[in-house]
């Protein structure tokens, strides 16, 4: 019976916390490009609030990011 136990105390391989790593720095990543845009004088309109990046970019690598976290923990480690 002592045979079917798993060797190691993890539920995730080494590898799988390294990508679950990169999908975390992706999410920040994502939100920190969405930063900014702000107007020092709240009586004026800013268009940069509207950038590409900010509302088409960050959002895509927010989203993989997420997505990647997924992956990180279905991902199945390899047999030793």
């Amino acid at each position: 019976m002592e045979d079917n136990k798993s060797k190691s105390g993890f539920a995730l391989s080494q590898k799988n916390y390294r990508f679950i790593l990169i999908g975390i720095a992706l999410i920040i990543f994502g939100f920190i490009l969405m930063t900014g845009g702000r107007s020092n004088d709240p009586q004026v309109f800013n268009e940069a609030m509207f950038s590409a990046r900010r509302i088409i970019v960050a959002p895509i690598i927010v989203l993989a990011g997420f997505f990647f976290e997924i992956y990180a923990i279905m991902h199945k480690p390899e047999k030793e």
